[in-house]
């Protein structure tokens, strides 16, 4: 009695909308998140062994290539506590029109690359 049921649901079907993508992006920060508390972690080390340990952190942070990693943690960061605010508001009961959906979805993603912009022009200030 073996019956063929359909493999459904598959990637190829379904056309990515906004609000899954919204929804894998807030995972994937989460996650990088997670990851970027190594560099605070390691950051706080360094300031406990020593000007000579600590220097040589900053050396390392200060590289152009540490500056594009730390930008992707502030986006995540950003991005996630916007989309977490987002969620608040979804469990309190608000935003489950398709139509609030779209609308919070794009708030989320502006609210977060305005952010990052505006945090990231505040150091280059500080530091000129």
């Amino acid at each position: 009695m073996s019956r063929q049921r359909p493999l459904s649901p598959h990637l190829q079907i379904y056309k990515p909308q906004l609000t899954s993508i919204l929804s894998i992006l807030h995972r994937g920060t989460g996650v990088v998140l997670s990851m970027g508390s190594i560099i605070l972690v390691s950051w706080i080390i360094a300031l406990t062994l020593g000007r000579d340990t600590y220097l040589m952190y900053s050396q390392i942070i200060n590289h152009w290539f540490s500056h594009i990693i730390l930008l992707g943690f502030t986006f995540g960061l950003f991005y996630h506590l916007s989309n977490g605010i987002r969620h608040l508001f979804w469990d309190a009961g608000y935003g489950y029109s398709l139509k609030q959906a779209y609308i919070s979805g794009g708030i989320v993603v502006f609210s977060s690359l305005f952010l990052t912009a505006l945090t990231w022009l505040i150091i280059y200030i500080k530091l000129i």
